[in-house]
């Protein structure tokens, strides 16, 4: 890779973009069209390297450094995932759990159960992506292989995303500059940030039961602002595959909306819910009890056609929090407005 030291700018910005944003983020401008950036270090003087702390040489090995991190990053997000299987361990009393489940993209899984019944413990091996050596003994398979401790445990290209109940932002950040930073390093190509990012914002605004501004700080979003921001995040930005959320009925977001994006965007889904609505939505349903899943139910016709009259009552209910929320009185008849 060294040889791209000795590139003009103008081949290298082509074959390699990421250039163009170390030059950027350094601050420094970048070669001229015909000119090399070992030409370009070579040629700073002692007030330009000061500025930028290093050395010409420094400068070469950073520039190296920093095309081998960030194209290994696309690199490593990899094909798309289309099937996750997961094979049953033991229970909390160590009776064999008689599971053979197998998920496709796009579809999503609904795991119910009763507090303290092992709903968390399931996401946590999926996310860890178990192989016999968490509590459960569980096994899970990424498209028939077994993942390998480098896809087990990768820190910046994880195919497992996990939303919990609660949003705490470190970053003091815009909501539209905090997902512009997200899709940069994720490596996603300058000319589709800004309208995939205004893409986002948007979808989050359909999602969260208050609108808030692009320039709204993260810091001051609510509950279900910040919950759909991060959906929409999962959606058009994020590389992982598979989604695990923790409830996704809490905080006012259309948890409708929410599972048709993901799903949409071919992602394998897992949700814990005590939510019926919610629970309905799945295209399995997963119920656990006593450390261990008792049993896999699929939709049939009776249950699609309640999820739909469960559907429509949500959607009044949305329109009753938006007259409460502007100050409207309810004051109508109310057994009429939610009759299906």
């Amino acid at each position: 890779m060294t040889d791209i030291l000795d590139l003009l700018y103008v081949r290298l910005a082509d074959e390699h973009p990421v250039c163009v944003r170390f030059f950027d983020e350094l601050g420094i401008a970048p070669p001229a069209a015909h000119e090399t950036p070992r030409h370009l270090f070579a040629s700073l003087d002692e007030f330009e390297l000061s500025d930028c702390g290093m050395s010409a040489a420094a400068l070469e090995e950073s520039l190296l450094s920093y095309v081998r991190r960030m194209e290994s990053l696309s690199a490593a997000a990899g094909p798309p995932v289309s099937e996750l299987r997961i094979r049953g361990g033991v229970d909390k009393d160590g009776r064999a759990e008689s599971l053979d489940l197998v998920m496709r993209a796009g579809e999503v899984a609904c795991i119910v159960g009763p507090t303290g019944s092992g709903k968390s413990r399931l996401l946590e091996d999926i996310e860890y992506l178990a192989q016999g050596d968490t509590p459960t003994k569980r096994r899970v398979l990424v498209d028939g292989t077994v993942p390998d401790d480098a896809v087990r445990h990768a820190v910046e290209s994880k195919i497992v995303a996990q939303l919990s109940q609660s949003m705490v932002f470190v970053m003091d950040l815009p909501a539209r500059s905090f997902l512009r930073l997200h899709a940069e390093s994720r490596m996603m190509p300058e000319g589709r940030i800004d309208e995939t990012v205004e893409r986002a914002i948007s979808c989050a605004n359909d999602l969260a039961g208050e609108p808030f501004e692009p320039d709204a700080s993260l810091t001051v979003l609510s509950g279900g602002q910040s919950r759909a921001l991060m959906i929409a995040d999962l959606a058009f930005i994020s590389t992982s595959p598979i989604v695990l959320i923790d409830e996704i009925e809490n905080a006012g977001v259309d948890r409708k909306r929410a599972l048709d994006l993901l799903i949409r965007n071919d992602k394998i889904v897992f949700v814990a819910t005590h939510d019926p609505l919610t629970a309905l939505m799945g295209d399995k349903r997963l119920v656990v009890g006593n450390g261990g899943v008792r049993r896999v139910i699929e939709p049939n016709e009776a249950e699609r056609c309640n999820r739909d009259v469960l559907c429509t009552v949500d959607e009044r209910l949305m329109e009753l929090r938006r007259l409460v929320r502007a100050g409207e009185r309810i004051d109508f008849d109310v057994s009429s407005f939610m009759s299906p």
